[in-house]
């Protein structure tokens, strides 16, 4: 694969994820407010905290994409980045069930199927690079913790959510 190939495809699953980032994040235009209402457990952390961790993990993920996809193409690893797309969009779905309709089981349900997928697409990419299931580690911890955030805010706020 020649390096312009290489460097458009690197653009291709940078824009493709930072798509899904922006549609996530079209539901959460008022996620800081609508977090601080809720009653949230101690070990929650502050709503300026989520952005950046999220800036960093897309930029993983879409590395990650890309260097699956650098090893034959779309044809070659179209399992495990057809894995990748569908838990990309349950990351965007979790954003409108949560903050945009605060349908907070249905969020949950979200985020436990997608942990699934998250560790999946992880196994998928071990098998084609081993470097890209390493780069979504990151990925699986911080949602694996907002399962746990997700479910208790929820119970801890049913009239809301």
């Amino acid at each position: 694969m020649n390096v312009r190939r290489q460097a458009v495809g690197l653009l291709g699953w940078a824009i493709v994820t930072f798509l899904a980032a922006a549609l996530g994040a079209r539901a959460s235009i008022s996620a800081a407010d609508f977090y601080a209402s809720l009653a949230l457990p101690a070990w929650a952390p502050p709503a300026s905290v989520f952005g950046p961790v999220w800036t960093v993990l897309y930029a993983l993920m879409a590395l990650a994409a890309w260097l699956v996809w650098r090893q034959g193409g779309w044809r070659a690893t179209a399992p495990a980045l057809a894995l990748y797309l569908l838990q990309l969009a349950l990351n965007v779905l979790w954003s409108w069930l949560f903050f945009g309709w605060k349908q907070g089981a249905l969020a949950f349900a979200d985020i436990a199927l997608l942990l699934a997928l998250i560790v999946a697409t992880i196994v998928a990419f071990h098998r084609v690079r081993p470097a890209a299931a390493w780069l979504l580690l990151p990925y699986l911890a911080w949602v694996t913790f907002a399962s746990a955030l997700n479910y208790a805010v929820w119970q801890a706020n049913p009239a809301v959510l």
